[in-house]
């Protein structure tokens, strides 16, 4: 009988993960994605261990991750492995900040990148770092504070007896491109070496990423993650409607304003550590969900493919393009290609 009853509470197409009291549906393509993904994350992650000046093979890594000896093991633990493993963190964490505000706004195009969030987290950062100067700390809150002062602007531009999806976009558009212009003049007025520093930086480099850094930013990922998660529900019920999420308890306006919130933190946060790194935020949720072929956009498949496509675009921005160039350069380029063709599809899907 029970069983009867628990099967009768998944539906067909999913998995069911047993928990106190009842189970949870899995998507069972979204899991087979995920688990997919994963291993194409170690598979890159190996190859990139491998890979550089000092080229090593399988075994030297693994006597290296397991030996605190020799030079190869400061390679590896001390110059390949933290990039690695920032590339996977913030590229879920991009992935999975642009899967809410993709889900918020129905929009594909819904991308803080476009919106101007991200903008307004390096405005925040530059600030910092040429007219205030100071660690990753206070960078990281220059970041967080540009880029939720640049969502309440967006949020307020945009309201009008509520925040619709395509207005959002409009009023972010016009933010973005106001935004960049006061990161140009910003460069401009700044010191020769200090406007250099910020220029690379702004670019979207891991080249300079240690454990310092991904130590401090690993505990605020972590809690964004769990709010997420508590946010995914109510979420959900916004993609239904205001109307039907009212009819279900959620408040609207309030979980709009939560997920803006948890979204701009997730990409300062980035931002904050590895500058500016566009288009993994606006492709890796449209990637997941075509992978799924599920009807909305599944955010731990989004945290997969953000975190596969961050650590591949690092490999070829390493060891692919001549000279070794920062990683935002090739996500613009992929993310260029990308935005055509997916405004070629959105196109021939009206006609």
């Amino acid at each position: 009988m029970d069983d009867a009853v628990s099967a009768r509470r998944v539906p067909d197409g999913h998995l069911a993960l047993p928990v106190p009291g009842g189970v949870i549906p899995l998507h069972r393509q979204g899991v087979l994605v995920g688990v997919l993904t994963a291993l194409g994350i170690v598979a890159i992650a190996l190859l990139a261990l491998c890979l550089g000046d000092y080229p090593l093979s399988l075994g030297d890594v693994a006597t290296a991750l397991f030996s605190d000896q020799g030079f190869a093991s400061r390679i590896v633990v001390e110059w390949r492995l933290p990039r690695i493993v920032a590339a996977i963190l913030f590229g879920a964490a991009l992935a999975v900040s642009g899967a809410l505000f993709q889900t918020l706004t129905r929009n594909p195009l819904g991308s803080p990148d476009v919106i101007g969030f991200s903008t307004g987290a390096y405005t925040g950062a530059i600030i910092v770092i040429t007219l205030v100067g100071g660690s990753v700390i206070a960078v990281s809150v220059g970041a967080l504070t540009g880029g939720l002062v640049t969502a309440l602007l967006v949020y307020l531009l945009a309201w009008r007896n509520g925040v619709q999806g395509f207005r959002l976009i409009v009023v972010g558009i016009a933010v973005t491109a106001t935004l960049s212009s006061v990161n140009t003049y910003l460069l401009m007025r700044a010191q020769t070496e200090v406007a250099m520093t910020a220029s690379i930086w702004g670019a979207g480099s891991l080249s300079l990423v240690g454990w310092g850094d991904i130590a401090v930013a690993v505990g605020p990922l972590a809690l964004l993650s769990v709010l997420t998660l508590f946010l995914s529900g109510p979420l959900r019920q916004l993609e239904l409607g205001d109307d039907a999420s009212r009819a279900h308890g959620v408040h609207s306006e309030r979980t709009r304003l939560a997920v803006m919130i948890v979204g701009v933190a997730l990409i300062a946060i980035v931002t904050a550590v590895s500058g500016p790194i566009a288009f993994i935020a606006l492709a890796a949720p449209q990637i997941a969900r075509r992978l799924t072929a599920g009807a909305g956009i599944p955010i731990g498949a989004s945290a997969m493919v953000g975190a596969f496509l961050l650590l591949a675009a690092d490999v070829i921005a390493q060891h692919v393009v001549p000279g070794a160039v920062p990683v935002g350069i090739v996500t613009v380029v992929i993310g260029g290609v990308y935005l055509v063709g997916l405004l070629v599809h959105e196109a021939r899907k009206q006609l």
